[in-house]
């Protein structure tokens, strides 16, 4: 999804979600840290990643564009790494964050590059 997408997940009608590198997890089971009001809120329906490698809730840091981190330290990109795992264990990823030049993943029920799951399964073996 892309940001304006991601944008209608601030947990006032819905789902709560935040991108965290890339990817977008649903925090929804947290709404009371990352809702309407909570802590942590200002992260809903937003890319957090910038916020979280500073260790800061400073909203100033939240992009309305796609925000490359191309000037994050070293440091503050392992902080970044660091959150991302923290995401991963704890809460469902929905997809990922489109950048302006990303198409999304299409996926049909007949997409035959799919591999069948009989396929997964011999591969497994």
């Amino acid at each position: 999804m892309d940001l304006d997408e991601l944008r209608k997940y601030d947990g006032t009608d819905c789902h709560v979600c935040l991108a965290v590198n890339g990817k977008v997890y649903d925090v929804t089971s947290k709404r009371q840290l990352y809702g309407p009001g909570g802590p942590y809120g200002l992260f809903a329906g937003r890319d957090a990643s910038r916020c979280l490698a500073k260790f800061s809730t400073d909203a100033s840091l939240l992009k309305n564009e796609h925000d490359d981190l191309s000037d994050l330290t070293s440091s503050e990109m392992n902080v970044l790494m660091e959150w991302a795992i923290q995401f991963e264990q704890l809460y469902p990823c929905v997809g990922r964050l489109l950048g302006p030049k990303d198409e999304p993943d299409v996926y049909t029920d007949d997409d035959e590059s799919l591999p069948s799951s009989n396929e997964m399964d011999a591969s497994t073996k």
